[in-house]
């Protein structure tokens, strides 16, 4: 199969990038910024024709769209931007994806729910997102959903990884210089190391179910932003102090889910699956950005 990978730079389409060297099918890496070393397609995913002419000529068969605006206080200041990104781009890919008949995985998050419950949720249950942010990948999801293509959406949340900019490395280099951090305690959720997530989608691709819908992926366990900073903080070697917060301590331009626990039921019951907990992962992360990765 030929397999295109939109937003190839970030966290995600990095380690899919790692997860599949040595596989049997074609992997095509795209974005709109290249990074020296790496075979890199510049493809703008919001100019139709462009995505049009690359799945033609490359005969698709599954696009996978990692590519996103992810700033969430900023997209708060460019709503135009964030939409042209998180819906009008997957509603592209969809169209294109229905005319070649390929299967479409759209990556979308936590953030299309408010947040104000206090039990996992489900793939069915009602979205009602905070801000822009959540709004417009709502828009996404339904843009993709209501295509003619096959597709499959998988939310994640709390991404991290040895590449890019994310929480871990935030915290890692924060914890090494400051005697005292304060990191707020009453957001709850569950981190996903991208390199599960990776591992994941290219199994759905190389299963070759005959699968579609909405799927919740994220590591096991839960924790609030405090403990997984405590977490990091340990497992780098650092002896800096981690207070606990309330959200309210540090006004943003756009709230954030309180509680937003996914529940993956769904995803381990039909693919058969256990998935690791996050603490687990998480040390696997920190030995790799040790060994130098993501540097």
């Amino acid at each position: 199969m030929n397999i295109l990978i939109t937003g190839a730079g970030g966290q995600l389409g990095r380690e899919i990038r790692i997860a599949s060297a040595g596989s049997p099918d074609r992997f095509l890496f795209s974005d709109v910024i290249r990074e020296k070393g790496l075979d890199t397609l510049y493809l703008d995913i919001t100019d139709k024709n462009a995505v049009r002419l690359v799945c033609e000529s490359e005969s698709i068969d599954v696009i996978v769209n990692c590519a996103a605006y992810t700033d969430v206080d900023r997209a708060e200041d460019d709503p135009a931007m964030a939409r042209l990104l998180n819906a009008t781009a997957p509603s592209i890919l969809a169209e294109i994806a229905s005319e070649r008949g390929a299967l479409l995985i759209h990556i979308s998050t936590d953030y299309v729910f408010s947040g104000n419950g206090c039990m996992p949720i489900k793939e069915e249950w009602p979205a009602d997102p905070l801000g822009v942010y959540g709004a417009t990948k709502l828009e996404g999801e339904r843009a993709v959903l209501g295509s003619l293509c096959r597709s499959v959406i998988i939310r994640s949340a709390w991404m991290f990884s040895p590449y890019g900019k994310n929480f871990v490395k935030t915290i890692r280099s924060l914890s090494s210089k400051r005697d005292q951090l304060s990191v707020v305690f009453d957001q709850v959720g569950t981190p996903t190391y991208a390199a599960d997530l990776a591992r994941f989608i290219l199994r759905l691709i190389g299963e070759g179910k005959d699968v579609s819908g909405i799927y919740n992926f994220t590591d096991e366990g839960v924790c609030s932003w405090y403990d997984f900073a405590f977490a990091v903080r340990d497992l780098s070697g650092n002896s800096c102090e981690i207070r606990p917060c309330h959200t309210g301590e540090y006004p943003s331009k756009c709230s954030r889910p309180h509680y937003s626990v996914l529940d993956k039921t769904k995803v381990k019951t039909d693919f058969g699956i256990s998935l690791p907990h996050w603490y687990t992962s998480l040390q696997d992360c920190i030995r790799r950005i040790e060994n130098g990765e993501g540097a």
